[in-house]
């Protein structure tokens, strides 16, 4: 028995307590980039934005909070309420699983797996359920068609986004998180991070990762002006809570992974003093946090695109380009051996 416990016990509680410990740590985060989003865009419109609850606002995130877990949850009448209640849990679950496989720094990362990147790519991919179940089960036109467009967009910059990580894995030489970090590591400092030589694939990136969110200026499938609220017309208190939650995750995520594949991850931007005394987990977060204040501002300035100028960015623009960095990429390092 003491043999079953060393052997089973002792490492399920060490990844129960990391788990819970990021868990933890993603939810305070996602509290203050959501009140961040919010002070951003009030700057941009010359307005305070959240300035009451706390000091400087900074407890609005916990009030919002309170109050979507008092409010009472209603389901329509000739809603399917099993899949209605399902779909924003699957959303939210889906979104937290993803950050299991992210390394924090060299070493901190739950499941430092081989192929991290697809686990990612497919749990991602998997997000886009919970959009569907929900326009379906609300039994309304409007959620239903913010449901299809939602589909619709994330699918279209998947493919584009798909081949730019094909790209970075193939000058990284694996598929390994941690590995496509430290392939990023020289003296060069910021200069050898993919950024640089991978610069036309880092906007596509970049703007796909917005897209794939559904952030302004991509914010079709809950476009107020045309379809109520798209998916999520239907849902209150809770459930509505769960779906804000997976897409503000998932915006993260996003951030994460333009920090992991183009930013050097927890590398310093110089292997210099003082530099190289901070913490990579330091790095890696003040990273993220610019990405966001890009995304940011990107929601704040750029009008929201049509639903016809979305679908031809993504498949007559970024799918071309994108597929033929692929072929470059490939040339170059065949051609002057620099495969890994």
């Amino acid at each position: 028995m003491a043999d079953i416990w060393i052997t089973y016990g002792i490492p399920f509680l060490i990844i129960f307590a990391q788990s819970l410990g990021l868990l933890v740590a993603l939810l305070l985060f996602t509290a203050y980039i959501l009140y961040a989003d919010r002070k951003i865009f009030a700057a941009v419109q010359m307005r305070r934005g959240p300035n009451v609850v706390g000091p400087w606002g900074l407890l609005q995130s916990f009030a919002d909070l309170t109050k979507f877990l008092f409010k009472e949850v209603i389901i329509p009448s000739s809603a399917n309420k099993g899949v209605f209640l399902l779909a924003p849990i699957i959303t939210a679950t889906l979104a937290l699983g993803t950050w299991a496989v992210v390394p924090f720094s060299d070493g901190w990362v739950i499941a430092d797996i081989n192929v991290g990147i697809l686990y990612i790519v497919a749990f991602s991919s998997l997000g886009v359920y919970g959009i569907i179940m929900g326009g379906w089960a609300s039994n309304s036109k409007y959620s239903f068609l913010g449901a299809l467009r939602s589909a619709a967009q994330m699918v279209s910059y998947e493919v584009s986004m798909g081949f730019v990580i094909v790209c970075v894995l193939m000058t990284a030489g694996s598929l390994n998180l941690s590995d496509i970090v430290r392939a990023q590591s020289g003296e060069a400092g910021m200069f050898n991070w993919y950024w640089l030589i991978h610069f036309p694939v880092f906007v596509i990136f970049f703007i796909s990762a917005i897209a794939e969110t559904n952030r302004p200026p991509f914010d079709l499938p809950e476009a107020e002006s045309e379809l109520v609220a798209g998916y999520a017309t239907e849902y209150s208190s809770t459930p509505f809570l769960l779906f804000f939650l997976g897409e503000f995750i998932s915006i993260s995520l996003m951030a994460a992974m333009v920090t992991i594949l183009f930013l050097g991850g927890w590398l310093p931007p110089f292997d210099v003093v003082p530099f190289n005394l901070v913490p990579g987990v330091i790095w890696f977060v003040l990273k993220i946090c610019f990405v966001f204040f890009v995304f940011a501002i990107v929601r704040a300035y750029v009008p929201r695109y049509r639903y016809d100028q979305l679908m031809r960015l993504g498949w007559k623009v970024f799918l071309p380009l994108s597929l033929a960095w692929v072929v470059v990429t490939a040339s170059v390092l065949v051609a002057f051996d620099l495969a890994p």
